[in-house]
């Protein structure tokens, strides 16, 4: 049912032209038209997370691409495609890593950028998403024949549309977040998830080789009632800020867990982590 949905959204986006910008189009373009919310956990990433704190691990491989850019003299609107797996590992004597959990998410997105004289732009980005969890033999006990810490599978599917307002200024970027759940399982969950944040790239301190950046999130969701979650980040980007590159950096992340199979988890965990913005 979620592909039906997909694939006619997709089509109804990809051949309706847009009567409000010329129809200079683009197929398949370098780069992504919004740039990703740096402290935003959905966003595209390819590396990992590394807790300071306890042995666990995030290895992110996922990628966002545009298929078709229309622009005009100062605005573009895109239509493109996500596709992302983020999973927890665990490190192990003999630099083994046990697979303990893994998200997977797909879907569809579109997005309108305008930029504004001199250094002003605004935009939004709509998404429309599944994810999906699974729980992975790296958890699974071989000698108890249990599963680690009485956690079980379980079936963990939801299906949403999220809206990312911003406005940049200069090197500083400020968004809201709005994310409607319209199908889910386990059914207690919330389905409406609010946020807000801002990134940060200190161009005016950086080179042609390396930016300084500081982001930061804070999103409402929850089970029975909602819950404040905390991402901040602050490391350095090699490569244009505004394009893809290399980021190493230092995350603390609190609230709920990322990962569907421990969605009724509280974590506060710091971390030291690299990603490719592919």
């Amino acid at each position: 049912m979620m592909l039906i949905r997909l694939r006619k959204l997709f089509i109804i986006l990809l051949f309706i032209s847009p009567v409000t910008i010329a129809q200079n189009h683009n197929w398949f373009p370098s780069d992504i038209n919004i740039q990703p919310f740096t402290a935003n956990m959905l966003e595209p990433k390819a590396g990992f997370l590394i807790s300071t704190d306890n042995n666990k691990l995030r290895l992110d491989i996922s990628t966002s691409r545009d298929i078709i850019h229309w622009v005009d003299d100062n605005s573009v609107i895109s239509i493109g495609a996500d596709v992302f797996t983020f999973t927890r590992l665990r490190s192990n004597d003999d630099f083994k890593f046990p697979v303990e959990t893994i998200d997977y998410l797909f879907g569809v997105n579109a997005g309108y950028k305008k930029h504004l004289e001199p250094d002003n732009e605004f935009g939004f980005r709509f998404r429309l998403s599944h994810i999906s969890t699974h729980l992975v033999d790296g958890q699974y006990d071989a000698q108890t024949q249990k599963w680690r810490e009485g956690r079980e599978p379980f079936v963990y599917s939801k299906e949403f549309m999220e809206l990312f307002p911003y406005y940049r200024y200069k090197s500083i970027r400020a968004y809201l977040g709005f994310t409607y759940i319209f199908h889910i399982i386990p059914a207690e969950l919330k389905k409406i998830n609010m946020q807000f944040g801002f990134d940060y790239f200190a161009a005016e301190i950086g080179t042609e080789l390396f930016t300084p950046f500081v982001a930061y999130d804070f999103k409402l969701n929850g089970i029975d009632k909602f819950i404040g979650n905390n991402i901040i980040s602050v490391g350095v980007k090699f490569g244009n800020w505004q394009a893809r590159g290399l980021s190493f950096y230092y995350s603390y992340i609190s609230g709920t867990s990322i990962h569907g199979q421990l969605f009724d988890l509280r974590e506060n965990y710091s971390n030291i982590g690299f990603n490719f913005e592919l």
